[in-house]
C-alpha cells in the first residue's frame, strides 16, 4: 500500500511541476525588441520585398501570453507577418516562455498605383502592435516604394517565354521595342523612373539604346544588356554636383538592401557582341555584376568600338572589363574588387587607356589588376591574334596581390606601352625578372613607378573596402603624370594642372 501511495504522490508532484512550467500570464507590456523601427528597403511597385526580421524578447522570469499581435491597419495592411510559424496579419494569445525570444518575419508587396500622386516614390508606413488596446507596445514599419519601368521577356499563350538566339543556343531575354504598348520607347531610357530588368534586354541590329543622365537601372539575377551586331549603346551621364550622383548613370542589382550593396555577381553583364558599333559610355557607375562589361570582337573599322569616359566598375565576381580582340579606349576609368582581374585585354586587339585606376582588392590570392594576352588555348590547339596596341598612360595598377600586371605572349605581334604609370610588382626571389615582358627599364615602360615592396611607391588609396580610390596626401602618384590635353579633368570634373597626378583622381 505504501508503494502505491508513493507513486500517487510522485505523479501529483510531477503534474504540479509541469503545470507550473507552462502557466502563462497575460503580457503587461514589458517586451523587448531588437529594433524600434524596421526599415524595409526600397521596393518597386508590385514586386515583393525581401524578408526582414524582428526579434521579440520576454525579459521576465515568467511565461507570458501576448493577448494580441497585429498590424496597425489589420488585415488591410500591405505588410505580411509570420509569427510562431503562422502567416497572417492578426494573431491572438501568442505564448512566449520566460527569458525566451521569438522571431517575427516581415514582408510587403505594394501597388504603387494605389497611392499614385505627382511623385515617383512615397513612404508606406504601418506598425506592429503587441498587447491589448489599453496596454500595448509597437514597432514601426517603414518602406520606400518606387514606381518603375519593368522590362522583361514576353510570355506566350503556350506557356513559353521570349528568348534570344545566341549562336546555337538561346538565352532568357528579349529585344527592346521602340513602340512597346506599355512602356513606349524602350530604346530611350530617361531619369523619370528607374528601370528594372529581368532577363537580357537586347538592342536590336541597326538600333541604338540611349540612356539619359541620371538614369537608374536595376538588374535581376541572370540579367543584363546585349548590344547586337550593328547596334549601339550610348550612355550620356554627366558630372554630378553633389554626392547624390544626380547626373551619374547607375547600373546595379535589384537587391537594394544594405547587406547586398557590395555583393558581387548579382546580375550578368553588359555584352557588346561582335559587330556592335559606335558605343560610347560617359559617367556610368556599374556595380555587383558577374562581368561588368564583355566586349566580343570589334566592328572591323579603325574607330574604337567602345569609348569609355568617367566610368566606375566595382565588385564583379569574375572580371570588371573583359575584352576579346576588341578596339576600345578609356579615360578616367576606375575598376576595383574583381574575382579574377579588373581589366582583361585578351586574344589580341587594340586598347588605349589614359588616367585610369585599375585596382583589385578582391579577398583571395592570385587575382590581378590587368591581363594582356594574344591567344586562346584549347586542349588541341592555340589560336593567336595580334595585340596591335595596348597603351596605358598615367594609369595606376595596384592591389592586394603581389603582381598587378600579368602579360602572356604567344605570337609575334605583342605591342604594349606603359607611360608614367604606377605599377605594383613584388617579384619574390626574382622569378620573373628574366622575362622580357617585365623589363621595366626597357622601351615598353617610360617613366613608370614600380612598387617592388609594400612600402615604396604606394598610391595611398583612401578606402579600398568602400571602393574609394582617391589618392591621399602621401601618394607616390602625386605630380608624376604627363599632361594630356584630351583628359584635362579628372573623373570628378576637377581640373588637372600642367603636371597632373597619376590615375583617375587628382588630389584635392
Amino acid at each position: 500500500m505504501k508503494s502505491y501511495l508513493f507513486i500517487l504522490f510522485s505523479l501529483i508532484a510531477m503534474l504540479s511541476s509541469c503545470r507550473s512550467d507552462f502557466d502563462f500570464e497575460s503580457s503587461t507590456g514589458n517586451l523587448g525588441f531588437s529594433k524600434d523601427t524596421v526599415y524595409l528597403d526600397t521596393v518597386f511597385t508590385n514586386v515583393g520585398s525581401s524578408t526582414y526580421t524582428l526579434k521579440v524578447y520576454n525579459k521576465s522570469n515568467k511565461n507570458i501570453s501576448i493577448p494580441n499581435i497585429q498590424l496597425g491597419e489589420g488585415n488591410a495592411s500591405k505588410y505580411r507577418l509570420m509569427v510562431d510559424g503562422m502567416p497572417g496579419r492578426v494573431f491572438n494569445n501568442v505564448e512566449l516562455l520566460a527569458k525566451d525570444s521569438m522571431y517575427i518575419f516581415i514582408e510587403t508587396t505594394i501597388n504603387y498605383t494605389d497611392y499614385a500622386n505627382s511623385e515617383t516614390s512615397f513612404l508606406y508606413t504601418d506598425y506592429i502592435k503587441f498587447g491589448s488596446n489599453s496596454d500595448f507596445q509597437k514597432v514601426e514599419l517603414v518602406t520606400l516604394v518606387q514606381d518603375a519601368v519593368f522590362l522583361y521577356p514576353k510570355k506566350f499563350s503556350n506557356g513559353t517565354t521570349e528568348t534570344l538566339p545566341i549562336g546555337s543556343d538561346e538565352i532568357y531575354g528579349f529585344y527592346l521595342d521602340p513602340t512597346d504598348p506599355i512602356n513606349g520607347d524602350e530604346l530611350h531610357w530617361t531619369n523619370a523612373k528607374p528601370y528594372v530588368v529581368y532577363g537580357y534586354a537586347a538592342v536590336p541590329p541597326a538600333s541604338t539604346l540611349v540612356v539619359d543622365a541620371g538614369t537608374r537601372a536595376y538588374f535581376h539575377a541572370q540579367s543584363g544588356i546585349i548590344v547586337a551586331n550593328n547596334a549601339s549603346l550610348q550612355i550620356n551621364g554627366t558630372t554630378s554636383l553633389t554626392e547624390n550622383l544626380e547626373n551619374e548613370v547607375i547600373f546595379e542589382s535589384d537587391r537594394l538592401e544594405p547587406d547586398f550593396s557590395n555583393v558581387a555577381g548579382q546580375w550578368g553583364t553588359i555584352w557588346f557582341t561582335q559587330g556592335s558599333t559606335n558605343n560610347t559610355i560617359s559617367n556610368l557607375t556599374l556595380k555587383n555584376a558577374t562581368v561588368g562589361m564583355l566586349i566580343s570582337g570589334n566592328d572591323s573599322t579603325p574607330t574604337p568600338t567602345l569609348d569609355l569616359n568617367n566610368v566606375q566598375i566595382y565588385n564583379c565576381s569574375n572580371v570588371g572589363i573583359l575584352a576579346r580582340t576588341a578596339n576600345m579606349t578609356g579615360k578616367n576609368v576606375v575598376v576595383n574588387n574583381c574575382g579574377e582581374t579588373s581589366l582583361a585585354c585578351s586574344f589580341g586587339g587594340s586598347y588605349e587607356f589614359t588616367h585610369c585606376t585599375f585596382a583589385n582588392y578582391w579577398p583571395k590570392p592570385n587575382q590581378t589588376c590587368i591581363l594582356l594576352d594574344d591567344f586562346i588555348e584549347t586542349p588541341n590547339s592555340i589560336e593567336v591574334q595580334a595585340l596591335v596596341k595596348a597603351s596605358f598612360k598615367n594609369c595606376i595598377f595596384y592591389g592586394s596581390s603581389n603582381l598587378a600586371i600579368n602579360l602572356k605572349k604567344k605570337g609575334t605581334t605583342f605591342e604594349y606601352q606603359f607611360e608614367n604609370c604606377l605599377i605594383k610588382f613584388v617579384d619574390f626571389n626574382n622569378r620573373l625578372s628574366t622575362l622580357p615582358e617585365y623589363q621595366f627599364t626597357g622601351s615598353n615602360y617610360t617613366n613608370c613607378l614600380i612598387a617592388t615592396n609594400a612600402t615604396v611607391n604606394k598610391p595611398n588609396f583612401l578606402n579600398t573596402d568602400n571602393n574609394n580610390l582617391k589618392i591621399g596626401e602621401n601618394s607616390a602618384a602625386i605630380r608624376m603624370g604627363i599632361f594630356d590635353p584630351l583628359v584635362p579633368k579628372d573623373i570628378l570634373g576637377i581640373n588637372r594642372p600642367s603636371i597632373p597626378d597619376i590615375g583617375a583622381y587628382q588630389l584635392q
